[in-house]
């Protein structure tokens, strides 16, 4: 070993024998000389790290239409830029359907076909969620679809969470304005984020949960369906606990014998 690595050496193990005397003190870090800090505090500019704006609360409009006081929501919305999903988008996704809704579908986010026509769930997901609505007896004009944010996010990743808080404020007006019986809750994402629970969709689908005094049922996404077809009889499973809840009749496909949705 030459005289320079037996220095070095000694340097490093009285470092750390200092450090280990420090945090038997109490003390953390490497101290520096406040000659030395006081010169760097001239020549270095304290620069913080931005910090985004707080989200004020969504009041719920003071109309007692609840269509006219959708529009005033969205209207609030405005074309947003809350959130960094602003810069990708296309266009807002708002939602749709009746604003009197026994029934509410939540989803994720927009996905392309979403973002392109400003209505969510119009793409092979929305086609076979219409056909679920359908085998409830329903029509997609018969309920109230929307999601946990309303700009898609890039590659259709999950929302982070800063734009679902930046966005879910709009949502609970939304929830509070059409006052649904019972809230679908389609896919991980949407339900966990509506019940603040972490649990898998594996366990959370089929039980019912609440939300707000309001009756929860999770279940799958459609676009997971799509992808897993032998999950189609659990989802159905779930609905048919919604359509009971709410006393309707299944109507199943003309030549399709009764069970889920092709």
């Amino acid at each position: 070993m030459t005289e320079r690595s037996e220095e070095v050496g000694r340097l490093v193990a009285a470092t750390r024998a200092l450090l280990r005397f420090q945090g038997q003190l109490g003390l953390q870090g490497v101290p520096v000389a406040p000659e030395f800090m006081a010169r760097r505090a001239r020549v270095e500019p304290v620069v913080s790290e931005p910090t985004a704006a707080p989200v004020a609360p969504v009041v719920v409009p003071a109309a007692t239409d609840p269509v006219q006081a959708l529009v005033e929501i969205r209207t609030t919305i405005g074309d947003c830029k809350r959130c960094k999903l602003c810069r990708g988008r296309t266009q807002v996704v708002f939602g749709t359907g009746l604003a009197t809704a026994r029934l509410m579908f939540i989803g994720e986010g927009p996905g392309r076909d979403e973002d392109l026509q400003g209505e969510p769930f119009v793409g092979a997901a929305g086609q076979l969620l219409d056909k679920m609505i359908a085998a409830m007896g329903l029509g997609r004009r018969e309920v109230y679809i929307a999601n946990i944010v309303k700009c898609r996010p890039p590659k259709n990743r999950d929302p982070e969470p800063d734009e679902v808080a930046a966005c879910e404020p709009f949502l609970k007006a939304q929830i509070r304005v059409i006052k649904p019986e019972v809230i679908v809750a389609l896919g991980r994402c949407a339900a966990q984020t509506l019940l603040r629970d972490p649990t898998p969709i594996t366990r959370m689908r089929g039980h019912w949960r609440e939300y707000q005094g309001i009756a929860v049922m999770p279940t799958y996404h459609p676009a997971y369906l799509l992808r897993s077809p032998s999950e189609k009889r659990p989802a159905w499973e779930d609905l048919k606990a919604v359509m009971k809840r709410l006393n309707l009749t299944p109507l199943p496909p003309k030549g399709v014998a009764p069970g889920a949705p092709k």
